[in-house]
């Protein structure tokens, strides 16, 4: 492998190799489930080629509509000669202003009844999703370790000066240089809504467990995200609220259990009535944005040499899907087509998804003292890394981020050169 770019194929569907057999082993990652439960669950290993992520809709809202905050920017792309158009979360940086959009978060309870009414609930995870760096206030200019799956790469200066900010807020003043600024855009604490129970049929989904004793949920894609289109129009949120579906450690599954495993998506939808809005828009219509997450358990995810993936854990798709979410809120951004040897899953694609490309790619943040009971744990949390906007723009020199640790301009990805693939120290490249 070519460490100077290429990686694992990450997310590539159809990767994982699955033996499926009855085991009697105790499993660990769920709390309210027995023992006996466990010992009935078929065994599926997942290994970091089955992660995946996705987007689910999109809207391109009016000025008059009712959603969260956001502003327009536009860039033209050197190579092509195109101006491009985009939106993204918040204020202009160029005004050093502040925004904090609320959020609510919705844990989901899977109950399978391919196992016999096996429940999987995301109310389990709540506390350690909210007392996370998604939602508290941390110190970026160092990291214990950063990393892809395969190994970490030691410790280091990952943000200078972005000390006592959110990771979406750390990741957007480092996109746009403004660590130190009274520029931010931050989440809300969250409202926590009472548990939403699914029953998963058995044609669409059931519960695995590892070899190594992680419990897991897989649920058909297309079911699922009907029941959280569903829930959309039922739960009445304000259109300026970011609704956050979390599941304890169920993902989806496209056609068959095989193909697999979409860990996250984000997407906007036109909701009309949502939020006390009229019933008939009239160019005043709620556009909602939403994310879907599953927090994943460690070891939920192999290394493809016999050990846990260290990054594809806990709030890992949560970050991914709150960055996306802040640089395409709307998913219609788009740029390029770009191609990159780290996320072929992806082929030639002109969506500006600032996740995508980094997928596994990550570094730690202290506090997770939940995991504990999990042989996997290592007591952080494990965002990931994100590309900058320079990076899809083809800008080069990069004048627009936050400089790497080296120095030499702008840095393309909010890690900089603790990213271990020098290939993101460049612009994206053309199909």
């Amino acid at each position: 492998m070519n460490r100077g770019y290429t990686m694992h194929l990450l997310t590539k569907l159809g990767a994982a190799s699955a033996t499926v057999a009855v085991v009697a082993a105790a499993a660990v990652g769920m709390p309210s489930a027995s023992a006996a439960q466990h010992s009935s669950l078929p065994v599926k290993n997942l290994s970091a080629q089955s992660a995946k992520f996705t987007e689910m809709g999109g809207a391109t809202p009016l000025a008059t509509d009712k959603t969260v905050a956001h502003w327009s920017g536009t860039f033209t792309d050197p190579t092509n000669g195109v101006t491009y158009g985009y939106n993204m979360v918040g204020v202009d940086p160029a005004t050093n202003g502040s925004t904090t959009t609320p959020t609510d978060v919705i844990p989901l309870n899977l109950v399978f009844s391919a196992n016999n009414g096996y429940a999987m609930d995301g109310t389990d995870v709540v506390d350690r999703t909210v007392s996370s760096p998604i939602f508290q206030t941390g110190d970026y200019s160092t990291t214990a370790k950063s990393g892809d799956y395969q190994s970490d790469t030691g410790g280091g200066v990952l943000s200078a000066g972005n000390d006592g900010v959110q990771y979406e807020d750390a990741i957007m003043r480092s996109q746009f240089n403004k660590v130190g600024s009274s520029y931010h855009v931050r989440l809300g604490q969250p409202t926590v809504h009472a548990p939403v129970t699914l029953s998963v049929p058995s044609s669409k989904g059931s519960a695995f467990v590892t070899s190594h004793g992680i419990v897991y949920g897989l649920t058909d894609a297309t079911w699922f995200s009907g029941r959280v289109s569903q829930l959309l129009g039922q739960l009445h949120i304000d259109p300026t609220h970011l609704p956050i579906f979390l599941t304890n450690n169920v993902m989806l599954y496209i056609g068959s259990l095989d193909n697999c495993c979409i860990i996250g998506y984000h997407g906007a939808s036109v909701v009309n009535g949502s939020g006390g809005g009229p019933t008939n828009g009239n160019g005043r219509q709620g556009v909602q944005t939403f994310a879907y997450a599953a927090y994943t358990a460690p070891g939920t995810f192999g290394n493809g040499q016999g050990g846990p993936d260290p990054f594809l854990r806990d709030i890992h798709a949560l970050s991914h899907e709150i960055a996306e979410w802040g640089d395409d809120p709307f998913v219609n951004n788009t740029v390029d087509p770009w191609l990159t040897p780290t996320a072929p899953q992806y082929g030639c694609t002109s969506l500006l998804e600032t996740g995508d490309p980094v997928v596994g790619i990550g570094f730690t943040m202290p506090g997770n003292t939940y995991d504990s009971a999990n042989p996997f744990a290592d007591g952080y949390f494990h965002p990931e890394d994100e590309v900058f906007l320079p990076w899809f723009a083809r800008q080069d020199p990069n004048t627009t981020s936050q400089l790497t640790q080296s120095g030499n301009g702008g840095r393309y990805t909010f890690m900089g050169d603790l990213n271990p693939y020098p290939g993101f120290r460049m612009p994206a490249t053309g199909c």
